[in-house]
């Protein structure tokens, strides 16, 4: 019964609101993943650039504000990467390196920041391949080093016991971090691998080595910790503004084995995947989850009600987003007294409905937002993201505004403004707000409607008439007073 109470406030709450304004602050994700994606691999580089610049003019049109790029989907590299040989999902086998050459991460990073979006880069930790007879190139670190590596069911791994595997992961991240204008750093929900009924994980080995008694448990979450505090370090050395993400497996832990846990009887990020990710939240080591709550609304063992509620709760004053599955939210008929044929706008009002508490949501795949699966580019981008949001801004990094844009127009309607030196720091501008109003007495910066684009560039050719007034945007989205307002007539 409290379930259905639940259900039923959260859908009157959407109700209230579906004619609302869309949010100005507001992360819309999508996540791009490569792993598995043959059509990489069968293009040429030409046909690959393409291609991408496609998706992210759909992303962009249906109001998506970041992408989250897989770089390294299982111990391999689709950049120039110090360390790791390109992935077979690529150019079509391993270590071998696209003809013409071409680098896909920088070739995202200018394209996403072309359009004002960010660009989040996704790694997977510990996952070096996908099935039994997967080669490895010779170059591969698994023949440098084979004993810190363990084979579980078909695939091999990391083994996450062995600390030298923290600091190669790290090293992986700061070759990223230091070389390439990324906006985050971003790690999905595989750390110790789902479990394989019946089959413990054999890292034997490297308990004996330095297990020092602890419980096995115990042992494997500090594991985790260490990885991600190591990687919160890294990150902030090499650049400060640059984020880490993580997008954990939906619940932490069910409340029959914690009392702080969410009303679900699912598999448990704690006790199955060894990922404390409230502690790493409360610890400040990320500055952002995205806990994947892929399930229906009505799901009998990990209701997306509830655990959008129990995230929002659980925030430990870092921001959250929520990852949407494309696919079930647009497959599901929403619950009464709705009448919708999906339940995509009660999940996105949904996670409004915590302002403080949930900060955005991430769409999974993004390649199902730009095949527009049921329409569900179309319901963005002409209602729950169809006016331009801002990512949110990280205080705990920087909270220094940047300073008043200063703004000319010629005769012909275009304005220009100059752009600072950027000096490596957290507080650099890097992108412009062009907003429109009817009149100066309309301006009002929370105005989400107002915003006409957001761009690094530092010109703009206005098409409409009216009042226009830009503002900057720094590295962690902290924006400027508005500039001095024009009148195009």
């Amino acid at each position: 019964m409290k379930r259905k109470i639940l259900s039923l406030a959260l859908v009157a709450v959407s109700i209230v609101s579906m004619f609302a304004e869309n949010p100005k602050r507001e992360f819309r994700g999508a996540w791009m993943h490569t792993i598995n994606q043959r059509q990489y691999s069968k293009q040429t580089t030409e046909e690959n650039k393409a291609y991408l610049i496609d998706q992210l003019d759909k992303l962009q049109a249906a109001g998506c504000n970041a992408v989250i790029w897989q770089v390294r989907p299982s111990a391999d590299a689709l950049y120039v990467s110090n360390y790791e040989p390109w992935s077979r999902f690529l150019s079509g086998k391993a270590g071998v390196a696209p003809i013409p050459m071409w680098d896909p991460l920088q070739f995202m990073i200018d394209e996403c920041h072309s359009r004002g979006m960010e660009l989040h880069a996704w790694l997977n930790p510990y996952r070096v391949t996908t099935s039994e007879k997967e080669e490895l190139p010779f170059n591969h670190i698994f023949y440098q080093h084979p004993e810190r590596f363990v084979r579980y069911g078909s695939q091999l791994y990391f083994d996450p016991g062995w600390p030298e595997n923290i600091e190669f992961i790290s090293k992986v991240v700061n070759d990223i971090v230091s070389r390439y204008d990324v906006d985050a750093i971003h790690m999905d929900d595989y750390f110790y691998p789902y479990p394989i009924t019946g089959v413990d994980f054999p890292d034997d080995k490297s308990y004996a080595a330095y297990g020092n008694g602890m419980d096995r448990g115990d042992w494997r979450r500090q594991n985790c910790d260490k990885l991600i505090e190591t990687l919160h370090k890294t990150i902030v050395e090499a650049k400060p503004w640059v984020r880490l993400g993580i997008s954990p497996f939906g619940i932490w832990r069910n409340k029959k084995s914690d009392s702080r846990g969410s009303d679900t009887n699912g598999l448990q990020n704690y006790d199955a995947l060894f990922a404390d990710v409230l502690l790493w939240t409360e610890k400040g080591w990320v500055d952002y989850m995205m806990p994947q709550l892929y399930w229906e609304r009505e799901h009998k063992l990990a209701s997306h009600d509830i655990l959008n509620k129990w995230w929002a709760e659980n925030n430990n004053n870092r921001h959250m987003y929520i990852g949407q599955s494309v696919n079930r939210t647009m497959d599901r008929i929403d619950l009464e007294p709705s009448t919708d044929a999906t339940q995509l706008r009660s999940k996105i009002e949904m996670s409004r409905a915590f302002p403080g508490g949930i900060h955005g949501n991430c769409w999974w795949p993004g390649y199902s937002v730009t095949s527009n699966y049921k329409g569900v580019a179309d319901s963005l981008a002409a209602y729950h993201q169809s006016t331009i949001a801002i990512v949110p801004s990280y205080p705990w990094i920087s909270t220094e505004i940047p300073a008043i844009v200063e703004v000319k127009a010629n005769k012909e309607g275009k304005l220009t403004w100059k752009a600072p030196v950027l000096e490596n720091k957290a507080t650099d501008v890097v992108r412009y707000v062009v907003y429109r109003f009817a009149d100066k007495k309309s301006i009002n910066l929370e105005d989400a409607s107002a915003i006409v684009v957001v761009t690094p560039a530092n010109e703009f050719d206005t098409k409409e008439k009216g009042v226009y007034v830009v503002t900057a945007l720094d590295r962690v989205n902290n924006e400027s007073p508005a500039s001095k307002p024009i009148e195009i007539k």
